[in-house]
């Protein structure tokens, strides 16, 4: 595990779009995992700037994210497609049919999950996995629990997860009480995985995810068993 400690967002943001795009130019045709959330704003500000530049090139990219609320349609302006699309899709020259968000509409969310984890495999798995972590420890939506999630699946979201994803809403009733998120075997599977986090407020459930003991109830530390993870934490 390599961890890295900045001074600011700003850092962290360039740091982290460095290394996709270091991914990028390593391998054209590599398979991005991504994430939505306040923490990659940036990230995903700076890659813009860099494929506007002629510094990195996504037309042979292909993107998987992580999770999808349940019920909202990707022009909803609360769905991750709909985030995705104008935070970073829109601003860089990847192929729109190359981008792939879990369904939040799917009449059988169970059936969506094997579908994505089918989808996944078919592409090869992941190169480089972008994470942010929740301050329960969750990675995606994988919500703190009595056992690891392998598949791709429906979750109920913590109330802590509503509390912190209802500044998105107009209120707090707004925000989904359900997801569909990418489970731990295709995360792990990735072959490498960059996770970010920003604020002081993240310092303890990072010091418990990857300085403590393996733990569902902490699922970010599932992490310390993979072989190539870089952490980057903005102190600021």
């Amino acid at each position: 595990m390599h961890f890295i400690t900045v001074k600011s967002y700003d850092e962290l943001s360039r740091r982290a779009a460095n290394l996709i795009a270091a991914q990028v130019n390593i391998k054209p045709n590599c398979v991005l995992g991504l994430a939505t959330g306040s923490s990659p704003l940036g990230t995903y500000a700076r890659l813009a700037e860099l494929c506007a530049a002629g510094d990195v090139d996504f037309s042979a990219v292909t993107s998987v994210n992580l999770d999808e609320y349940v019920g909202l349609t990707g022009d909803n302006d609360q769905s991750y497609r709909y985030f995705m699309d104008h935070n970073l899709f829109s601003k860089v020259n990847i192929r729109p049919e190359a981008t792939y968000v879990p369904s939040g509409v799917s009449a059988d969310p169970v059936e969506e999950g094997k579908q994505y984890d089918a989808l996944i495999e078919s592409l090869g798995g992941i190169d480089l996995q972008l994470l942010g972590i929740g301050l329960d420890g969750h990675i995606g939506f994988n919500e703190p629990d009595d056992c690891f999630t392998k598949e791709t699946h429906p979750v109920a979201l913590d109330e802590s997860t509503i509390d912190a994803n209802a500044r998105f809403f107009a209120s707090r009733d707004d925000v989904p009480r359900q997801a569909v998120t990418m489970g731990m075997g295709a995360i792990m599977a990735a072959r490498k995985v960059l996770l970010i986090a920003n604020g002081q407020n993240k310092k303890e459930i990072l010091e418990k995810a990857f300085f403590g003991p393996i733990t569902p109830q902490v699922p970010a530390s599932i992490l310390q068993l993979h072989p190539d993870v870089t952490v980057i934490f903005s102190e600021n």
